[in-house]
């Protein structure tokens, strides 16, 4: 006997109002929240957009059209240098474009070799803004072309904010300073700490905060402190590690200021026989995937990477919206919270064995 499968009707999509009532909103926020616009209280935009991500609701293409939006257009150029970042801040991205209902045009390249040419090429395509994360937040070279073109773009984790353009971070300096307070807690007096790229300037914070924790603890005299020069990737971790693990008094804690050169300090040490963390605490900085992919899992910075990727989005949307309303959306510096976040890495210094004296003949 041949057996069929009864089935019930398919289930229907989500609306407005099924958001709107799992928020516990009106129907009027949803989709001030869905358009991006700015007032809409931070916590009430917080429920919309979990009630969206449940729900998997997805506006109507049609009625935005009838409103008489046209699609909006992104572009991004990224590179490939510090993947663990890159990839939280494209899954935060991606995240966010879905629910906008923006395109996204995506370049790679090379900030010093192609990049400007890439950003040139977007803007002759007729991009409507642009997010630009690390390395090309701080090029002059692409601010220049950008400010010429008077295309709205917002930088992210620039460690200084560029005028007339928005801006989404952290506090690098704070961040980096309550690192080395942890690590002073600890009883650590002998650090080490790895600088990120010198070309940016959140490199620049992150090491500025960790010498004013130093010099906040008055302990300079005892404290016997290194750096030595990295560039955010792998690679400069492990030979900036090296340096530092190799020398005459090595360092009990290192600070490395990303996670990719934390890991290579990981990794450097297990090379030299050295056990992380009894023999040599490590810390890093971003909290990237990374951070706990590989053993011990590292004590870090979190900074929201995918939350800032999506808070770039929706403050270019809200400008590029005005601006066709014929509005104007001043430029805005958001400051995102962080975190110290304690993992594996660290512990207090292995305290050496007294020496004790000889006893009479």
């Amino acid at each position: 006997m041949k057996h069929t499968r009864q089935t019930g009707p398919a289930p229907r999509p989500a609306t407005v109002a099924d958001v709107a009532r799992l928020a516990g909103v009106s129907t009027m926020t949803v989709s001030r929240v869905v358009n991006a616009e700015p007032s809409v209280r931070p916590d009430s935009r917080a429920k919309v957009q979990a009630a969206i991500a449940a729900l998997n609701y997805t506006p109507n293409p049609a009625a935005r059209r009838l409103a008489g939006s046209r699609p909006i257009v992104i572009g991004l150029p990224y590179g490939s240098s510090r993947a663990g970042y890159l990839n939280g801040f494209m899954l935060g991205l991606l995240t966010r474009i879905s629910l906008r209902h923006v395109q996204l045009l995506a370049r790679a390249c090379d900030v010093g070799r192609d990049g400007v040419d890439v950003v040139a090429a977007m803007l002759a395509e007729g991009v409507d803004g642009l997010i630009l994360p690390p390395p090309f937040c701080e090029s002059r070279a692409l601010l220049d072309l950008v400010a010429r073109s008077g295309t709205p773009a917002v930088t992210v984790s620039a460690g200084r904010a560029e005028p007339g353009l928005h801006a989404v971070g952290i506090d690098d300096y704070q961040a980096a300073y309550e690192m080395t307070r942890h690590l002073l807690a600890l009883g650590h007096q002998r650090l080490g700490f790895v600088v990120g790229n010198p070309a940016q300037s959140s490199a620049a914070r992150r090491l500025a905060g960790f010498q004013a924790a130093v010099a906040e603890a008055g302990l300079d005299a005892r404290l016997d402190v290194q750096t030595a020069q990295g560039r955010f990737s792998y690679q400069s971790g492990l030979a900036a590690a090296e340096q530092l693990l190799q020398g005459p008094r090595r360092p009990s804690a290192i600070f490395a200021s990303n996670d990719d050169m934390a890991a290579a300090t990981v990794a450097a040490a297990q090379r030299l026989g050295l056990y992380v963390p009894s023999d040599l605490t490590v810390v890093g900085f971003d909290d990237t995937p990374l951070a706990t992919t590989i053993w011990p899992e590292l004590t870090t910075v979190r900074q929201p990477i995918g939350d800032m990727a999506g808070a770039a989005v929706d403050v270019l949307v809200r400008h590029i919206r005005a601006a066709r309303n014929g509005g104007l959306l001043a430029p805005v510096q958001q400051q995102m919270a962080h975190e110290l976040v304690r993992r594996q890495s660290d512990a207090a210094p292995k305290r050496r064995p007294a020496v004790r004296p000889l006893a009479p003949a």
